[in-house]
C-alpha cells in the first residue's frame, strides 16, 4: 500500500475517532471529577466597618491588616512573589546551586531589573523597593492591597508605591480574596504592555467565553488552579525559574488518562494536554513576538506602541498564532549575566530541555519571543543598561553611559565597546485552554499540512507512518 493511501486511510480513521471522542465528552470523562477541587463558595468578611480611619501611608494599611492577620506578612515574605528569587536552584548544564529570579535574571524584553527598579518594581507586591539596599524583612512594606483590592481603583507606580490619587481608605474598605483582576494587574501587563510577555495572558481572559478559555468561562478564579496556602501561590514561570518546583499541572484536577478513547489517551504519554487544547494563542489581543533594541533612539521616527518606540526600539506583534512545539521535561537551561555568548549565533536564554529519547519529556506548545539586544564586544556577554533610572537610556539616549551606570549596580562587566545580537526566549503555554470539541484533530498534526515539524522533533517522518517513539526504542525512546 503506498504512502498516500496509508495517510488517507489513517486520516479517515483518526477523524472517526475524533468525532467519537467529542461525542463521548473526551475532555472530561475519566474517573476523577475535576470540579471537586474547585471552590464554589468562599467566605468574605466585609471590612468597611473596621477600616474607618484615614491612612497616611500605605504601610499604615499593612499594619492595620496585620493587627488581625498576624502571620500573613511573615508567610508572604517567604515566597517568590515577595523575594523575586529562589535559592538552592540547580541549573541544567551548570555546576553548583544558584539564587535566581526576576530580580537578577536577564530577559529579552525589558532586559533586566537591576538599576531599573523605578519602573520594573511597580509590579512588586511591596512598597519602596528602590535599590539593592531594600530591606526584605520589613513586614510593613508588604502590599496587601494589590492582591486583595475589590474597589477596582488600586494601581501601583514608581518603586511599587500606590499611584498618586489612590484613596487608601476606600481600597482598604473593599478587600477580599484575590480575583482575576488582581492577578491581571501585573501578569497581563508584564514587559511594559498588555500581552507583551505572555501570549496566553491578556485582558480577554477577564470575561472569557468557552471557545477562548474553558476554565475562565466557568467563572473560575486564577487561585482555583494556582492554589494558595499561607500566601504561597502555586505556579511556575519559566522566564524566572528553571524547574517545576512549586508548579501546577492539569492532572492536579484531571485524570492522567482523561479520555474514553484509548488511542487519544496514548497520546498523553508523549504529548502535553496543552498541545491539543491550546491550538492557538494571542487569540483576541496581539502579543509581542520580536523586539529590536538596536533601533532605539531614532528621533525621526514616529512613536507607535505596536511598531516603534524611541526609548525601546522596533517591535513585531502577532495575533491568533499557532504555537511552536518542542520536547519539554519541565526544566530549562538558563543564560546568566556575565555568561559568555557567541554574537554570531542566537543566544538561547531559557531553552526547554528534553528530547524524543527523554521519557520525562512531552511535546509542548510555546510562544518564542525573539529579540536583538545589547552585548559587550570584548567580553562577549549580554549587557543590561540602566533604562528607567536617573541618567538611564530612556532619559539621555546614551547607550555607553547606560552600560557604565549598570556596571556599578549589577556587576555586569562593560569594556566600553558594545553591539547588538539575537536572542530567543521560550514561554510554555498553559492558558487559553479550549474544550474538547475545539481541540486539535488528527489531521492538524498528521494530515497533508501538519503543524508539527516531525524531523525537528526527532522523528524520521510523521510518527503515524514511522511507528512513533516505539521504533526508536533501541536508543532509549518510548
Amino acid at each position: 500500500m503506498n504512502k498516500k493511501r496509508m495517510l488517507a486511510i489513517s486520516t479517515i480513521f483518526c477523524a472517526i475517532l475524533a468525532v467519537a471522542a467529542v461525542q463521548s465528552g473526551c475532555s472530561n470523562s475519566g474517573t476523577k471529577d475535576p470540579w471537586a477541587k474547585v471552590k464554589r463558595f468562599r467566605p468574605h468578611f466585609n471590612h468597611a466597618p473596621v477600616m474607618n480611619e484615614k491612612f497616611a501611608t500605605p504601610q499604615d494599611v499593612t499594619r492595620a491588616c496585620l493587627s488581625c492577620h498576624e502571620d500573613s506578612a511573615s508567610d508572604f515574605m517567604k515566597t517568590a512573589h515577595w523575594r523575586w528569587e529562589r535559592s538552592g536552584v540547580k541549573i541544567p548544564g551548570k555546576k553548583g546551586t544558584f539564587s535566581i529570579g526576576k530580580k537578577n535574571l536577564p530577559n529579552n524584553f525589558c532586559l533586566g531589573v537591576q538599576g531599573n527598579e523605578k519602573s520594573c518594581n511597580s509590579c512588586h507586591a511591596g512598597y519602596g523597593w528602590k535599590d539593592s539596599s531594600y530591606d526584605f524583612s520589613k513586614s510593613e512594606n508588604v502590599d496587601c492591597l494589590v492582591c486583595h483590592d475589590w474597589s477596582g481603583t488600586y494601581t501601583k507606580g514608581a518603586w511599587g508605591m500606590p499611584s498618586e490619587g489612590v484613596d487608601l481608605l476606600d481600597v482598604a474598605k473593599n478587600v477580599g480574596y484575590p480575583k482575576r483582576n488582581n492577578c491581571a494587574l501585573c501578569h497581563n501587563y508584564g514587559g511594559g504592555g498588555m500581552g507583551v510577555k505572555h501570549g496566553d495572558l491578556d485582558e480577554s481572559l477577564l470575561n472569557a467565553y468557552a471557545d477562548l478559555d474553558i476554565h475562565m468561562s466557568k467563572d473560575m478564579l486564577c487561585i482555583d488552579c494556582h492554589v494558595t496556602e499561607r500566601h504561597n501561590i502555586k505556579g511556575t514561570s519559566y522566564s524566572v525559574s528553571v524547574d517545576h518546583r512549586n508548579g501546577i499541572s492539569c492532572t492536579d484536577c484531571h485524570d492522567e488518562k482523561p479520555h474514553k478513547d484509548s488511542r487519544i489517551n496514548t497520546h498523553v504519554e508523549a504529548v502535553a494536554c496543552q498541545t491539543c487544547h491550546i491550538p492557538r494563542f494571542a487569540r483576541k489581543a496581539a502579543t509581542k513576538t520580536f523586539w529590536d533594541w538596536s533601533k532605539a533612539g531614532d528621533f525621526n521616527r514616529k512613536d507607535d506602541p505596536h511598531v516603534y518606540l524611541k526609548i525601546k526600539g522596533e517591535f513585531i506583534y502577532g495575533k491568533d498564532l499557532v504555537p511552536e512545539y518542542y520536547w519539554f521535561n519541565m526544566t530549562v537551561k538558563r543564560y546568566l549575566w556575565n555568561d559568555t555568548m557567541n554574537p554570531a549565533s542566537i543566544t538561547l536564554l531559557n531553552p526547554p530541555q528534553g528530547s524524543i529519547r527523554d521519557r520525562s519529556a512531552k511535546i509542548w506548545p510555546f510562544k518564542v519571543h525573539r529579540a536583538i539586544q545589547p552585548y559587550d564586544r570584548a567580553y562577549n556577554h549580554l549587557l543590561q543598561p540602566v533604562t528607567a533610572g536617573e541618567g538611564g537610556y530612556w532619559h539621555e539616549f546614551n547607550w555607553d553611559k547606560a552600560f557604565r551606570l549598570s556596571e556599578k549596580i549589577s556587576g555586569i562587566k562593560y569594556s566600553g565597546s558594545y553591539g547588538f545580537a539575537r536572542t530567543d526566549m521560550y514561554w510554555p503555554l498553559s492558558h487559553m485552554v479550549t474544550a474538547g470539541d475545539k481541540a486539535l484533530r488528527c489531521n492538524d498534526c498528521h494530515g497533508p499540512a501538519p503543524r508539527m515539524n516531525w524531523n525537528a522533533l526527532g522523528y524520521p517522518d510523521d510518527p503515524l507512518d514511522s511507528g512513533g517513539r516505539e521504533k526508536l526504542a533501541s536508543g532509549g525512546a518510548r
